[in-house]
């Protein structure tokens, strides 16, 4: 069996087998299609309905890391189904490349905490899943292309959200964006992905040469940031990094001063973000998927 037809007959298993109710659909009196149809699995996972229908016929390439993650997420998969499909995606972990896993728990956590922006980033920085509130905040990312969803490379690029303003010390901050990008390069000597961000980010900025040439390793924490939101005005809040016990991932939330104008702006945010952004996860709580198609 190649790779693509495996590919094709699991995610056909996998989408007949998720209940509508489960995936917080409504069954329907007259429905035909045993689990999910296809156009709802689409829409659950943020990708065209086009493609769903290639990849299930095998005649699309296979999906990114970033679509496998929205996939898993949308048809409820466990952490090894999840790492199954991962391989006939051509994206096995291991041999010191990154992983784009993102378990289930972790997929809950985005699902649960609705009230809060939330994002889930590899270790290279680049965005796998967030929740509507965080697409509210600070725009939806679906919108980029794949390679611009890396965190260093837009910022170092010229192309940093205009909504974002760091209120801690800017070289600081590079310096610490930059070192820890330097420790997830060893520990990942051999994942292309990132050798190929890293050489991108020398050939384009003479800033991430000076700071990758001093060698400096860390682990990137917690700042303060202001963000210009467009409709609720300007919110201080607090940006955390979480670590992930497995995979290296590391799960960021803003957050405000309870009680605060900041915080009373994110609930009023969330609950535009729940009508507002295009969601592309099971029921009626998930996160906005991370990408329109292959």
């Amino acid at each position: 069996m190649s790779t693509s037809s495996g590919l094709a007959e699991v995610l056909r298993v996998w989408r007949e087998r998720l209940a509508p109710q489960r995936a917080g659909l409504p069954a329907g009196p007259a429905r035909r299609t045993k689990g999910l149809r296809r156009e709802e699995l689409a829409v659950l996972a943020g990708v065209s309905v086009d493609y769903v229908v290639r990849l299930e016929q095998g005649r699309a390439a296979a999906p990114s890391a970033q679509v496998c993650s929205a996939l898993a997420r949308a048809l409820q998969l466990n952490d090894t189904e999840q790492e199954h499909l991962f391989h006939l995606a051509g994206l096995a972990t291991g041999g010191g490349r990154v992983s784009r896993l993102v378990p289930a728990n972790v997929r809950r956590l985005i699902d649960r905490v609705g009230d809060r922006p939330m994002a889930v980033f590899d270790a290279t920085w680049t965005i796998l899943l967030w929740n509507p509130a965080w697409a509210a905040l600070v725009g939806d990312p679906s919108g980029l292309r794949e390679e611009e969803r890396n965190v260093l490379w837009l910022h170092f690029a010229g192309r940093a959200n205009p909504r974002v303003r760091i209120t801690s010390e800017t070289e600081a901050f590079d310096a610490s964006m930059v070192a820890d990008l330097r420790r997830s390069a060893g520990r990942y000597p051999d994942d292309p992905d990132l050798r190929r961000l890293v050489a991108r980010l020398m050939e384009r900025s003479e800033q991430f040469r000076d700071l990758w040439r001093r060698h400096e390793v860390a682990e990137h924490g917690p700042t303060a940031k202001v963000i210009e939101h467009p409709v609720v005005g300007r919110l201080h809040l607090d940006c955390d990094v979480l670590a992930a016990q497995r995979g290296d991932l590391r799960v960021v939330i803003y957050s405000a001063e309870p009680g605060s104008e900041s915080d009373s702006k994110l609930a009023l945010l969330a609950a535009l973000g729940d009508r507002r952004v295009t969601r592309a996860v099971p029921g009626r709580t998930g996160a906005a998927g991370p990408a329109r198609d292959g």
